[in-house]
């Protein structure tokens, strides 16, 4: 009987909690896991496969979520959300060894949680802004507006082929190894002891 009577007290504060967040509350989260999970899943993860990076982005983004439209009860401002978030994540992720395609997409799952938590639009507006930010993201992200260069670095050891007048047959020989078409090539650091250089080659990224 106890047991029955604390069962209907939990099961009416949790009907109590859930007319307090209200309907507005649930239709933004949906569109903003949805949202989220597209850019990440289907956007970032085939390009890099980084699954840690697939967790702290999904979780970033939905812990902003809810902290924002909790604030947004006493009036917290967008710009000031924004800054707050803004600059927890780079003190957070100043010191990690991330590259700046990747602190574009926190980035984007900063925003995506900010927007659809704060927004005063309906929840049709709030899904079409996500549908613009996922079709940009995915056009620049492709291979559809101009052709992606990659770099990489190697060391080379034939150091007589880094002077400016062999530049064509050193880039020549480079291909032949790599079995790719280089671009450009950039010269590093150079170590004379070894008779070695750190060259940097920029290709094109094929497409399979």
């Amino acid at each position: 009987m106890i047991l029955l009577q604390a069962l209907n007290e939990n099961t009416g504060s949790f009907i109590d909690l859930f007319d307090k967040l209200g309907q507005k509350f649930f239709i933004r989260l949906a569109i903003d896991l949805v949202a989220v999970f597209i850019l990440i899943r289907f956007i970032y993860f085939p390009e890099y496969k980084n699954r840690e990076n697939f967790f702290t982005l999904f979780i970033f983004n939905l812990i902003i979520f809810l902290i924002t439209f909790i604030l947004n009860k006493s009036d917290m401002s967008m710009g000031a959300a924004f800054g707050l978030f803004a600059v927890f994540s780079m003190l957070k992720y100043r010191t990690e060894g991330i590259t700046t395609k990747e602190m574009t997409y926190l980035f984007l799952v900063i925003a995506m949680g900010l927007i659809t938590a704060l927004s005063k639009g309906s929840w049709l507006e709030l899904s079409l802004i996500n549908a613009i930010i996922l079709i940009f993201t995915f056009v620049l992200e492709s291979q559809v507006l101009m052709k992606k260069e990659v770099s990489k670095n190697i060391q080379y050891e034939n150091i007589e082929m880094i002077k400016p007048e062999f530049r064509m047959s050193l880039m020549a020989d480079l291909e032949k190894r790599m079995g790719i078409k280089i671009n450009r090539i950039s010269i590093g650091k150079v170590d004379f002891l070894k008779d070695t250089a750190v060259i940097k080659i920029y290709y094109y990224e094929s497409t399979k």
